[in-house]
């Protein structure tokens, strides 16, 4: 089990061992545990120390379109490991490790229209931290484990399980779905996947805790 950490102490830590070369830093948590808000958190708080030295590489721009996963039948378990161009997603971090100076275009995911943008987001080469932070970042299976040579930190967000489902559950109320909906697409994807990342993610070097008080 990593280390527990708050936020402030993780800007501390990232800060502190600040030099020359590029870090890629992983945060990594199961659906509703706020990878996606911390990491966004995490860049404002180094932004404010030290102007543009963090940015933030989100996993979620790698889905496949709705036309690939619809066609291969994956679609209802969109968000799933397989639902993601995992390669994609590992020669672009090859790309930021290699620091070579030059910008790295990546694709964000846009979720009011389920697509993602290529070349959504410019990481600039004055980024010396690059926080990605995707569900499965962590994940101790084949592909996803060999990711680990990349990252020079990694972060588990984690929440109880009780509160990732109250959280998954109040994020699908906002699309006005019906009970029966709603059911369906909990049990059948967001609950298997929340219970895959606790079940079968490798230690983190570092855990912050999004439910505590």
């Amino acid at each position: 089990m990593g280390e527990q950490v708050t936020l402030a102490g993780l800007t501390n830590a990232l800060l502190s061992e600040e030099g020359e070369r590029r870090r890629i830093v992983a945060i990594a948590g199961a659906p509703g545990s706020g990878k996606s808000t911390t990491a966004e958190q995490l860049k404002e708080r180094l932004n404010a120390r030290r102007a543009g030295v963090a940015d933030v590489f989100p996993m979620d721009g790698f889905h496949y379109d709705d036309m690939v996963l619809n066609a291969r039948g994956h679609r209802p378990r969109k968000g799933a490991p397989h639902t993601f161009d995992l390669d994609g997603y590992r020669a672009a971090l090859e790309r930021l490790r290699a620091d070579d100076g030059r910008e790295v275009a990546v694709p964000v995911f846009d979720r009011s229209i389920e697509i993602a943008r290529a070349g959504g987001r410019i990481i600039e080469p004055s980024a010396r931290i690059v926080l990605t932070e995707g569900n499965y970042l962590l994940l101790d299976e084949p592909g996803w484990r060999d990711l680990a040579a990349l990252f020079d930190v990694t972060v588990m967000v984690e929440a109880s399980e009780e509160v990732l489902i109250g959280r998954l559950t109040e994020r699908w109320m906002g699309f006005q779905l019906d009970p029966e909906a709603m059911l369906r697409q909990m049990e059948g994807n967001d609950l298997p996947n929340m219970r895959l990342v606790l079940a079968k993610s490798r230690p983190a070097d570092l855990v912050l805790r999004s439910d505590a008080a």
